[in-house]
């Protein structure tokens, strides 16, 4: 009997595609690590030995992916090698648990993606019909996306075949090497057609002005926006109102009426609205402001920071009187004590998280259109400072994507960063903006765009360097500088083709000799989140937030998951165990684990284990080259003190930061990471492992900063 060729394997689900016989030898490798035994030298001769079987038995028809796996076992077995054998037959079990869960959340998974990945796609993102049914996998997701961005290229040229950059588009994201923001994944090319995950609002001190800034929001978030406010123009509480002759009632009053729509507005939608609010420090409100999430519950959609500015800082640190003035006469009230000020906002960081703040100086001295007013507000996580009634979309590049061989691919990274500024530009032309003050000063105005990164902590451990170190300070200056220049000079060569933005005149730019730009703003550092699940990698900036622990997929259904770099190297340096990584589970860093390599343990560090310092300077590193800001949150261990809060608001602000956010373990009743000993109010006894919730991926541990 002649022989044929298998050119083609049939799928678990049916479908049929090109044979590749490196996935076979893939996976022998793959037994051959987990197991730490001799032979890998073999997988090829192996690998061809289960290719030869195949062809000789089920060449004359198509062989199922089962079929195959049957025969790896097989040669396994009979080559003497049956504990690598044993090692494939539980990783394909284990892809059957996976498969079955998947099977029961309901979505055709066509790119092998995490459980997880998929039950945060079918929540939030893949398309319904009208009975709530799933009606699209992850790819045609991303086909989507890619081919509504890909059709705006028809508003500049109406004969465009855009078919290459749909496909360009579409390789990036399901490659995972780029993911836009929130909205853009949900909307595009579905009716709602909203593509921003930011905006800013003013708030305007009458009432019609307040409850028109009401209804607004609730607009933007019903589409999958969130918004930033400064209540600072509100006149205080106490203050005259002269049409009714009473008494105002402050900013925090109308702070809780905006709350409390956004609870009603997130009971029906995909995720949760979220706020900023920001007052700054010399409203005669600011201690009521300060404590006004005191008690935990109070405006719980809210994040919170006080608008500081360099006088503020200064003379909070001289201990000195602090003016209060009323924004409605611009006349002084009072004053008080500003390092007493400064304390307060510490203490409350310490017991709540809350505020933040905003360097409102080194904001506006970055500001690319002063001729347009200065910020007073950013969006709900910090990371962009915005005019009123701009919105900004954003998208992050995937940097564990960008490294091979323990290099960074450069080359690899420009083309990604060329096709990341010219998706965004194209956002704004697909996008259908919630209200037309948006798209004036959106799309006819300032075009601002927002490309940043996520999975860094994930290069840094496959470029084997500490996140606590200066050759990770040098490397985040590298990868961001490099990042900056190509933005600049892909929005600069789309504004050859399409125009600079329309409000160029007068703008930082508008210079002899200045830098013509399509876009206001290129850069921006968000906390991503849920798309950092999807695309299998740390949330922007932060460090590692755990190396194993048990994930809560859906309800009754928890997962062990062990960061994949960190499990690659174990199997390689000969150290893995699932009794290992259960035991990394229970505490979530190496610490005191015994038998842990001791560069490994240098390299694989986590939030808990990286000095404050270091993630201000992080922090610093890449405000340094982004035009708009950085959302970071500065994770704190539930021993640390108000001193560590004071010295890490400081430093902030001597580093040129524009913002900063803290958060010590514990300090809220809710959180969406839960380490091991820690006993939360729902639970009965303390947790035996490191517990994540669906949606977290790092950073903020509160939930409120969905984006």
């Amino acid at each position: 009997m002649t022989r044929q060729k298998v050119t083609r394997i049939r799928k678990r689900e049916g479908s049929v595609v090109p044979f590749d016989s490196s996935k076979i030898e893939a996976a022998i490798y793959k037994a051959f690590v987990a197991t730490s035994a001799g032979g890998r030298d073999r997988t090829a001769e192996l690998c061809q030995r289960v290719v030869d079987i195949v062809e000789e038995r089920l060449g004359h028809a198509i062989p199922t992916v089962e079929q195959v796996q049957d025969i790896v076992e097989e040669v396994l077995m009979s080559q003497g090698y049956p504990n690598v054998a044993k090692a494939y037959i539980l990783y394909r079990q284990q892809r059957s648990d996976v498969r079955r869960l998947k099977g029961i959340i309901g979505v055709r998974d066509d790119l092998k993606l995490s459980v997880n990945a998929i039950k945060v796609l079918e929540r939030r993102y893949l398309l319904r019909d009208e009975d709530g049914n799933v009606i699209e996998s992850p790819t045609e997701l991303f086909r989507r996306v890619a081919r509504a961005i890909a059709a705006a290229e028809t508003r500049f040229d109406p004969l465009s075949d855009y078919r290459e950059l749909e496909q360009a588009f579409f390789e990036m994201m399901s490659n995972l090497e780029f993911m836009p923001n929130t909205p853009t994944l949900m909307n595009a090319g579905a009716p709602l057609g909203q593509l921003s995950a930011c905006f800013v609002l003013p708030v305007e001190d009458s009432i019609s002005g307040i409850f028109e800034t009401l209804k607004n929001m609730a607009i933007i978030h019903q589409s999958g926006g969130g918004t930033g406010f400064s209540f600072t123009h509100l006149r205080p509480k106490g203050d005259m109102v002269r049409s009714t002759k009473g008494v105002a009632s402050g900013p925090v009053s109308f702070m809780k009426i905006y709350d409390a729509a956004t609870g009603v507005m997130k009971q029906g939608g995909k995720r949760r609205g979220a706020n900023m609010g920001i007052v700054n420090a010399d409203h005669p409100d600011i201690v009521e402001f300060v404590e006004s999430k005191s008690d935990g519950v109070t405006l719980s959609n809210f994040n919170i920071s006080v608008g500081a500015s360099d006088e503020f800082i200064k003379a909070a640190s001289q201990g000195g009187q602090w003016r209060l003035i009323n924004p409605r006469t611009g006349k002084e009230t009072g004053s008080i004590n500003a390092g007493a000020l400064f304390e307060m906002i510490v203490s409350n960081a310490w017991r709540t998280g809350d505020p933040g703040l905003i360097f409102l100086d080194e904001i506006n001295r970055k500001n690319p259109t002063p001729q347009l007013g200065r910020f007073e507000a950013t969006n709900p996580c910090g990371e962009l400072p915005l005019l009123p009634y701009e919105s900004c979309n954003l998208g992050s590049i995937n940097l564990s994507r960008m490294v091979a061989d323990r290099q960074i691919d450069w080359q690899k990274l420009e083309r990604t960063v060329n096709l990341g500024v010219h998706f965004l530009d194209n956002v704004i032309e697909a996008n259908i903006f919630p209200l037309p003050e948006i798209e004036q000063i959106t799309r006819k105005g300032n075009r601002k765009i927002g490309l940043g990164v996520m999975g860094f902590a994930d290069a840094l451990v496959m470029l084997g360097i500490p996140y606590n170190s200066e050759e990770a300070l040098e490397t985040a200056e590298k990868i961001i500088k490099f990042i900056s220049e190509k933005a600049i000079a892909a929005s600069t060569n789309l504004a050859t083709k399409r125009g600079v933005f329309p409000n160029f005149s007068g703008s930082l730019y508008d210079r002899p000799g200045g830098t013509r730009l399509r876009n206001a703003t290129v850069l921006s550092i968000a906390p991503t989140g849920t798309i950092s699940i999807i695309a299998g990698c740390s949330s922007g900036i932060e460090p590692l937030f755990a190396l194993a622990y048990i994930r809560n997929v859906m309800e009754g259904t928890r997962l062990l998951e062990v960061n994949p770099a960190f499990e690659e190297m174990a199997r390689q340096r000969r150290f893995y165990s699932k009794e290992l990584m259960e035991d990394i589970a229970q505490k979530g860093t190496l610490g005191t684990i015994q038998g842990i390599p001791e560069d490994v343990r240098r390299t694989f560090i986590t939030d808990w284990d990286i000095e404050p310092d270091w993630h201000v300077r992080m922090q610093a590193v890449f405000q340094k080259y982004t035009d708009n800001s950085v959302s970071k949150t500065v994770n704190l261990p539930a021993a640390a003190t108000h001193q560590d809060i004071s010295r890490i608001y400081t430093l902030a602000h001597e580093l040129k930061c524009k913002g900063i956010t803290v958060y010590r373990y514990g300090s809220k009743k809710q959180q969406v990471l839960t380490l091991a000993g820690y006993q939360p109010e729902t639970a009965e006894e303390p947790a035996q492992y490191v517990v994540a919730e669906s949606e977290f991926a790092g950073g903020c541990l509160t939930g409120t900063c969905p984006f």
